[in-house]
């Protein structure tokens, strides 16, 4: 594992939020459904970044790339891009270095606030330089929890939060925010979350002391872009097996 690659990370980031402050094109991109220019724009300008440390990339935005170090970096350079176009201050860049022993290193931005969340492999997370940890909630029925899309059924929480950007959500999990998240969007058989919707967050989540697993029990770690999954996050291994067996 490199060393110098979260402060790339925090560049890259950075690279972004200079980009985004110049769009003043906040529609669809007209390159695929559900994509807007502002997408294409973070794009371009993570990926240079990422060519320039020899790492491979695999993007939302823009097809798998090789690199020369044997290291993937899974990125989305806005999650949340609907929130972004309209004006609501919960859209991040996510990003996750895999190496050839899993994730490695990973850092979400809000890139509204500029609020940071990192972790790297063995060394636990932080929330702007401070150690986070979530909470000790274990009961379903004195949860709080993040939610995308509708649930099924009545899953027992006492309350819940519906924000839009998947992997600031999952932070707000690794930090004691939130007690849970789950996901609710039956839109697709195999799920509704690419890896780079949730990776950087899992491995935040799991340094801080959360649990995070697919619904269907898959390994969340994946370099395919087509896969998708299902996530859900708890505090506790108790309040995840709950809310997994509700949403099921």
């Amino acid at each position: 594992m490199n060393p110098d690659r979260l402060p790339m990370l925090h560049a890259v980031a950075d690279a972004v939020a200079a980009a985004f402050a110049a769009v003043r094109d906040f529609g669809p991109s007209g390159a695929r459904d559900g994509q807007y220019a502002l997408d294409v724009v973070a794009n371009e300008a993570a990926l240079p970044l990422l060519r320039a440390a020899g790492l491979g990339v695999l993007s939302e935005e823009s097809e798998f790339e090789p690199g020369t170090t044997g290291e993937v970096v899974v990125i989305d350079p806005i999650d949340g891009s609907t929130n972004a176009s309209r004006g609501l201050p919960w859209f991040a860049t996510a990003m996750c270095v895999v190496d050839a022993d899993g994730p490695a290193v990973a850092l979400v931005v809000n890139q509204a606030s500029n609020d940071r969340f990192w972790a790297v492999r063995g060394e636990g997370a932080f929330r702007n330089g401070a150690r986070i940890a979530p909470s000790t909630c274990t009961e379903v029925g004195e949860s709080i929890v993040a939610l995308n899309g509708l649930p099924p059924r009545p899953l027992g929480y006492r309350q819940s939060r519906v924000y839009g950007a998947v992997a600031l959500d999952l932070c707000m999990v690794a930090c004691g925010v939130l007690d849970g998240y789950v996901d609710c969007d039956d839109r697709s058989p195999e799920g509704a979350h690419g890896v780079w919707d949730y990776l950087a967050s899992t491995l935040i989540c799991r340094e801080a002391g959360a649990v995070v697993s697919d619904l269907r029990d898959r390994d969340l770690v994946t370099l395919r872009h087509d896969d998708r999954r299902t996530p859900l996050a708890a505090a506790t291994p108790e309040l995840l097996e709950s809310l997994t067996a509700a949403r099921r």
